[in-house]
């Protein structure tokens, strides 16, 4: 995965100082690269029993429905408030400084579907924990949680216990 990690552009000081952010739009425009990407998110899940892709405001849009139609699976979108048109169930959750919210329609899973999480990054897991605690509260049975990038020294995975977490491309530091 070296040559897709060549692929993301890493901007010092952003959003703020001591930030280091990793541009995945770089990735996303080489056409070999997204390919590599989404066919490796694939192997990785291929075979095993996957329902729906719950794909993570805003940048997990971009791999999860490409992740469930390679899978044969649905598109679910898990969006910040006030973004989906029909009733939904929420879930509050800690960041770093304050809260947030997510919202998913409350008749997107149904009792025991089993759905994959994808995001663009695994940073401390906070929002991908907050994903599986909605699909769970729908009745979903959580399969694995799939992300492009994993920044492992924030240990998100620590709050994604008993899941099949996959990262292609991981950061130490």
């Amino acid at each position: 995965m070296d040559e897709l990690k060549k692929l993301i552009r890493e901007i010092p000081d952003y959003p703020k100082p001591g930030i280091l952010f990793y541009d995945l739009t770089t990735l996303l425009k080489d056409k070999n690269g997204l390919r590599t990407l989404i066919d490796q998110l694939y192997a990785h899940y291929a075979g095993k029993p996957v329902d729906l892709v719950a794909g993570i405001e805003a940048r997990g849009f971009i791999f999860a429905p490409a992740l469930a139609y390679r899978l044969g699976a649905g598109f679910v979108p898990v969006r910040k408030p006030s973004k989906l048109p029909a009733k939904t169930a929420q879930v509050s959750y800690q960041l770093e400084y304050g809260t947030d919210t997510l919202e998913i329609h409350e008749d997107a899973v149904r009792a025991g579907q089993r759905v994959l999480v994808c995001d663009d990054l695994l940073a401390t897991g906070g929002t991908a924990a907050a994903t599986v605690k909605l699909v769970r509260q729908l009745g979903g049975e959580v399969t694995g949680a799939a992300f492009a990038v994993e920044l492992s020294f924030l240990n998100g995975r620590a709050k994604l216990p008993g899941l099949d977490v996959f990262s292609l491309i991981q950061y130490d530091k």
